[in-house]
């Protein structure tokens, strides 16, 4: 089969003449050009939807410095003849991503930076060579090269290159900055009551972004990507011509992010037709602006791994990419009573919610909406409906790589901030044989945590897991035992005692303990007790559920 997927490739040049496959986004060019006057654009979108290779496209097209028609030789934006006479190699392009600057202290961050910059200085060194170049702008464009620049001369440093690009082309620039805020966003996450360099990593970001896009007559016109606008942080206020697209904006919201029918189309070449709705229940319903799409680097990397396996199962990407910290910090905010709306959005509801993509790191815990809106402009939420519009909007997750997230990470929330002394009167009430005791345990700590999958049997089958796993005990779950597979087994070597637990979901609250009796019937039946030869104790339970209540019941 002739069909090769380049994945975690972002580089546009690299990809097209590796013959890897290409959902065609190059209209972008022509819309962003020709149907705006903006001489400033900022994309907000999620992590992994394609933003870095989107920027690597249009320095591909622009760049006075390649010869680019092979390689976009068939692609949409060659249909525009006459636009690309124009625009096609004529600009001096400069291209910065910052999405790899991060440090655990201001000083490793800003050498970060600093490199980054440096790399590009290497790409651009034949600039040295040309004549007639300001001798100041050359001295601190080799400060910049050697990572010896000092914090001004950084601030400075995008505006000083497109001014020495200038001097040899006679053009302004076009400046592609790629995920602007992610040294600012990692700041944040590093902040400490001992280390706190959010604000000299802003101050920084601050100063180079604004000093290259306000004013500045070298320049063309920028476009600039990220998760967040933060414009309560002044970084664009007087940029001329400004114009932010969220995911909330209906204008070039397709343009990040595949539709349904390029997934279609994909899967076709790929002939993986029959893997159309995994791939739909896993990696799409996310809406920007008016349209749907489904993530690309997730719906790239199973396809991948089908080209390998037909068979392979879906898998999160998505969570590897990134620490999902947001989830825990909201679940984890003593502040805000939230688990009514997350045990609505976790068992497939939608919620009424106030939003704003007019945001700031800083500030993002300060208020229940900020949450609730970065959890929307960075992905694990988006909107239930296409066409509604307001600082209202109904909100869902948009699929089951998402929820799997919202789960594991509530689920890690709630182990970790159990208190020990609770578990403790649990196991305690467990092994003495105390039922009464233990059911009333199980049930405050049902009514404490945020339930899911509308209380199905397989909900209380991982909640009960996640009670005792890492607790000192050995925990096994739906393993082969005696003629069947017990729910739950928890193991004391150094006593030589365990327990069996049988799980039962109950219809409504009068049969709660009908169910527990069945479940002690099943661990008779299915003779479970025979896996566990050699302890000297072994209790077994039937546990009934109904929604928030538990009931116990010893054999």
């Amino acid at each position: 089969m002739d069909f090769k997927l380049g994945v975690g490739k972002s580089d546009f040049d690299v990809l097209r003449k590796a013959g890897n496959y290409y959902v065609d986004k190059t209209e972008l060019i022509y819309k962003l050009v020709n149907d705006t006057d903006n001489i400033v654009t900022l994309f907000t979108r999620p992590r992994r939807f394609g933003k870095t290779l989107n920027m690597s496209m249009m320095e591909s097209f622009f760049s006075i410095r390649r010869e680019s028609r092979d390689v976009f030789e068939g692609l949409d934006i060659m249909e525009h003849e006459d636009f690309c006479r124009e625009w096609m190699n004529q600009y001096p392009v400069l291209f910065i991503s910052l999405k790899d600057v991060e440090g655990d202290t201001f000083e490793s961050a800003f050498k970060m930076l600093k490199a980054r910059i440096a790399d590009v200085c290497k790409d651009l060194s034949y600039l040295l060579e040309e004549k007639g170049m300001d001798p100041a702008d050359v001295e601190i464009f080799q400060r910049l090269r050697y990572k010896t620049a000092d914090e001004e001369e950084v601030k400075n440093s995008l505006k000083t290159i497109m001014r020495m690009m200038y001097d040899v082309y006679g053009r302004e620039t076009i400046l592609l900055i790629d995920e602007y805020d992610v040294p600012i966003a990692k700041a944040n996450d590093r902040r400490t009551a001992e280390n706190d360099f959010y604000r000299q990593m802003l101050d920084v970001i601050r100063g180079m972004v604004s000093i290259a896009v306000k004013d500045n007559r070298f320049l063309k016109f920028a476009v600039v990507t990220g998760c967040l606008r933060m414009a309560k942080e002044s970084i664009f206020t007087g940029a001329n011509n400004f114009a932010s697209y969220s995911v909330l904006d209906h204008r070039f919201s397709s343009y990040f992010g595949f539709s349904q029918e390029e997934v279609l189309v994909m899967l076709k070449e790929a002939d993986r037709e029959d893997k159309a709705d995994i791939i739909r229940s896993w990696y799409d319903g996310y809406v920007f602006g008016n349209s749907y799409v489904y993530c690309p680097w997730d719906v790239i990397s199973y396809m991948s791994a089908l080209l390998f396996d037909r068979n392979s199962k879906p898998k999160n990407y998505w969570k590897n990419t990134s620490g999902n910290e947001i989830i825990r910090v909201f679940v984890a905010n003593q502040e805000f009573d939230v688990a009514d709306r997350f045990e609505t959005l976790m068992n497939g509801g939608t919620i009424r919610q106030m939003i704003s993509d007019d945001l700031t790191y800083e500030h993002m815990e300060d208020s229940e909406d900020n949450l609730w809106s970065v959890l929307l402009m960075t992905g694990y939420l988006t909107k239930a409906d296409p066409e509604e519009e307001g600082d209202e909007v109904a909100l869902k997750i948009p699929n089951e790589e998402i929820a799997s997230i919202f789960r594991d990470k509530v689920a890690d929330h709630f182990r970790e901030t159990m208190d020990r002394n609770v578990h403790k009167e649990l196991m305690d009430a467990l092994w003495s044989g105390d039922e009464e005791t233990a059911g009333t345990v199980l049930s405050d700590l049902l009514w404490e945590t945020i339930s899911y999958n509308n209380y199905h049997e397989n909900y209380y089958h991982a909640f009960l897991t996640g009670l005792f796993a890492g607790r000192s005990y050995g925990v096994t779950s739906d393993q082969e035992n005696g003629l069947g597979r017990t729910d739950i087994v928890i193991t004391d070597r150094k006593n030589r005692r365990a327990i069996i637990i049988e799980a039962k979901k109950a219809e409504n609250e009068d049969d709660m303990e009908k169910a527990c009796q069945e479940g002690k019937q099943q661990i008779i039946q299915k003779q479970y007790v025979r896996g566990l030869a050699g302890y000297r104790q072994i209790l077994c339970y039937g546990v009934a559920f109904y929604q928030k209540t538990a009931l116990v019941r010893k054999l």
